[in-house]
C-alpha cells in the first residue's frame, strides 16, 4: 500500500464513529430468570428450609440475569441485589417445570 493510501485509511478508521453497545438480546435456550424481591427471597427460603449460603451461587454479572426486566430497572436505579435470590424456570420432560433458586453474589466488578 502506498503512503498517501494508507494515511487516506487512517483518516477513516479516525472519521468513524464508535459502535454503540449492542443491546441484549436473550436466546432462545437461556431459561427466564426472576429476581425476586427480599420478601419473597425470605419466604423462598423459609419453605426451603434452608439458610442462604447452602444455595448454589451466581454472579451479579451473570447474562442470564439480563433476562429479567426486574433485574435491569434495580440495576438502573442503583439498587443493590447481592444476597437475593433468582429464580430459574427450565423445562422439563418428567416434571413440566424444573425450578432452580441462585443467591446472587457480587461480581469482579462490584455490581
Amino acid at each position: 500500500m502506498s503512503p498517501t493510501r494508507a494515511r487516506s485509511a487512517r483518516k477513516k478508521e479516525a472519521a468513524t464513529p464508535a459502535k454503540p453497545a449492542r443491546p441484549f438480546i436473550a436466546h432462545r435456550l437461556a431459561p427466564p430468570h426472576e429476581l425476586l424481591s427480599e420478601e419473597e427471597t425470605l419466604r423462598v427460603l423459609e419453605e426451603l428450609e434452608t439458610v442462604p449460603e447452602r444455595l448454589p451461587k451466581i454472579l451479579s454479572s451473570d447474562p442470564g440475569l439480563q433476562t429479567d426486566p426486574k433485574f435491569q430497572a434495580a440495576r438502573d436505579a442503583g439498587e443493590s441485589f447481592v444476597g437475593r435470590l433468582v429464580r430459574i424456570r427450565r423445562p422439563s420432560a418428567t416434571a413440566g417445570e424444573a425450578v432452580a433458586y441462585r443467591l446472587v453474589i457480587a461480581s469482579a466488578g462490584g455490581s
